[in-house]
C-alpha cells in the first residue's frame, strides 16, 4: 500500500557530506513518523535519526551534531543531511515510515561509503 524509496547515497571522503532523501507514496495513509536506520556488515541495525509529524527528533549519540533530519510534510519526504562523515558511518541506510493505524514501511536501502 505504501512505497518508500531512498536516494542520495554514494562514496564520499572523510569529512565530506551527503544528503539522503526518502519519499513515501501510496493511497489512504497518514504518516506518524519517519526515520533513518543503518546497518554495517556484521553489525546490528541501529537507529540513526527519527522525526515525528510534529517535529520531535531523536538522534543516535554517534551522529549528534553532525547529522540533521528534516521533513517536507506536504511531499511525505524526509531528508538526512550528513556532515563531517566518518569511516564508521559506512553502512546501508534504510528509511522507515510509520503510519497512523498501520504497520511500518521500509525502503530498499541506499549505500553510504566513507573512505579515502
Amino acid at each position: 500500500q505504501v512505497q518508500v524509496v531512498e536516494s542520495g547515497g554514494g562514496l564520499v571522503q572523510p569529512g565530506g557530506s551527503l544528503r539522503l532523501s526518502c519519499a513515501a507514496s501510496g493511497t489512504a495513509f497518514s504518516i506518524y513518523a519517519m526515520g533513518w536506520y543503518r546497518q554495517a556488515p556484521g553489525k546490528q541495525r541501529e537507529l540513526v535519526a527519527a522525526i515525528t509529524r510534529g517535529g520531535i527528533t531523536n538522534y543516535a549519540d554517534s551522529v549528534k551534531g553532525r547529522f540533521t533530519i528534516s521533513t517536507d510534510n506536504a511531499k511525505n519526504t524526509v531528508y538526512l543531511q550528513m556532515n563531517n562523515l566518518k569511516p564508521e558511518d559506512t553502512a546501508v541506510y534504510y528509511c522507515m515510515c510509520r503510519i497512523w493505524g498501520g504497520p511500518d514501511y521500509w525502503g530498499q536501502g541506499t549505500q553510504v561509503t566513507v573512505s579515502s
